[in-house]
């Protein structure tokens, strides 16, 4: 068992928004389990109350909580990609159908959650020994809201 689980609270739509998280991030997801409010409880008798699931191995739970909290970009969830095309891929999925671009690699997907797609490469350009060229990427990053590689290594690149 992990020692920290993410709960998210939703308003109605913690199996909905579970679901769609496990298709987009495929390997290692999946639902692990539904429970449904019993009569007596704060929910309407067998809607869904929480929504266990697995997201690349990392356990989570959804909560239909109710209105009283929503997600602000205070938390995020970090997405460590390998490649450019992996950035793409996941940018693609999170931002559909109602997802919000941000800034630098953030992003607002349509249940309010705030993800950032970050590629592997990114710390190694900002942290360039040349401050110059760390310079030039950070301002090239500051520019864009998902993140290319391709383009950043031409900012440390410029002359």
């Amino acid at each position: 068992m992990q020692a920290i689980t993410p709960f998210l609270w939703f308003d109605g739509q913690a199996e909905q928004a579970a679901r769609f998280y496990v298709s987009v991030f495929k390997k290692g997801s999946k639902i692990l389990d539904v429970s449904r409010y019993p009569e007596g409880s704060p929910g309407k008798p067998g809607s869904v109350m929480t929504v266990s699931f697995r997201l690349l191995g990392l356990q989570f739970v959804a909560l239909n909580g109710g209105p009283e909290y929503s997600f602000t970009p205070a938390v995020s969830f970090a997405v460590s990609c390998k490649t450019q095309r992996e950035v793409d891929r996941l940018w693609e999925k999170l931002t559909k159908g109602g997802g919000k671009e941000v800034q630098c690699g953030w992003l607002e997907d349509r249940f309010g959650v705030s993800w950032q797609i970050v590629p592997e490469a990114l710390p190694k350009l900002m942290g360039d020994k040349d401050p110059e060229k760390a310079r030039r990427v950070t301002q090239a990053l500051m520019q864009m809201k998902k993140i290319d590689v391709r383009a950043l290594k031409a900012a440390r690149d410029a002359r």
